[in-house]
Parts: C-alpha cells; structure tokens; sequence
C-alpha cells in the first residue's frame, strides 16, 4: 500500500495513549523513517466530527490502511483515557 501525504485513511488498531480506536479516521501529514531501520511510520493529524483539529499522532505504517468504497463513516464520543 503507498500513502500519499494528505490521504485520508483508518487506523486498523487502537492508540489508547490518544484515546484513538480501531476505524478511527485520519489524515497523513507527513512520513518518518525509523532510525534505527524498524517500521516507518506516518504522522496523522485527527480531526473531530466538526473538523476540529484534536490530535497529530505518529503511528507504524502497518496501523493505517487507506479507506475504500465498501466502507461507511459513523461517530463516537471521544473515548475517555484508561
């Protein structure tokens, strides 16, 4: 799968540090190389329901996929931190 800066794509695991679930949407702001030859990854910007910027994440490459035409959007509360 190639990212492109600007893409919108869904996490495929929960970031509890951010309070962020599995099918939360987001949008790639930037690429990291690990430095130390692990997984890249990619910095996502989430916005909430009204477009409000809410958090900038970085996260492994394999925890987005890009969005398709088979799936639906939908809204949550923001989860409380455990």
């Amino acid at each position: 799968m190639t990212l492109q800066l600007i893409q919108e794509v869904a996490l495929t695991r929960d970031v509890p540090e951010y309070r962020l679930r599995t099918g939360d949407i987001a949008t790639v702001v930037d690429f990291v190389k690990h430095p130390s030859g692990g997984e890249d990854c990619c910095v996502l910007e989430v916005f909430n329901a009204v477009g409000e910027s809410i958090e900038v994440v970085a996260v492994p490459m394999s925890a987005v996929e890009a969005l398709r035409a088979d799936e639906i959007l939908s809204v949550r509360p923001l989860a409380r931190a455990s």
